[in-house]
């Protein structure tokens, strides 16, 4: 089962991606990255992305607790010539962790890294 630096390895090979960071949303404090972050800061892109998710954690829209839907998934920001691509990974205790992924718009396929993303969160529930 992989830990971290090899999820992030992994996730480096999906096509199109800059950037990979496991964040905790809470902190907005790297748990690791791999990449070439948005403006060279890896640390400012942590802080940046959990600002967001802790927004749409708060909002009362977005809160799934009670009902029969699924919990937060994913969110997609698109902006021009990139994709930043937010995956919370869920587990068994109180998770508040997110993977990252930052994704060049003219190579990336949006459809694959959701799924891949969603593979890798998985793996690394797992280990």
């Amino acid at each position: 089962m992989p830990g971290i630096d090899q999820v992030l390895s992994q996730a480096m090979g999906i096509p199109g991606v800059r950037c990979a960071g496991l964040i905790d949303w809470t902190s907005g404090l790297t748990l690791g990255t791999a990449g070439q972050a948005p403006h060279g800061d890896h640390d400012a892109a942590a802080a940046d992305t959990a600002d967001v998710v802790q927004a749409v954690v708060r909002n009362a829209t977005f809160d799934t607790t009670g009902t029969t839907g699924p919990a937060l998934e994913d969110l997609i920001i698109t902006a021009a010539g990139c994709y930043h691509l937010i995956r919370f990974v869920h587990t068994a205790f109180d998770s508040q962790t997110y993977l990252y992924l930052w994704l060049d718009r003219t190579q990336a396929n949006l459809a694959v890294a959701r799924l891949r993303l969603r593979a890798l969160a998985a793996e690394l529930v797992a280990s």
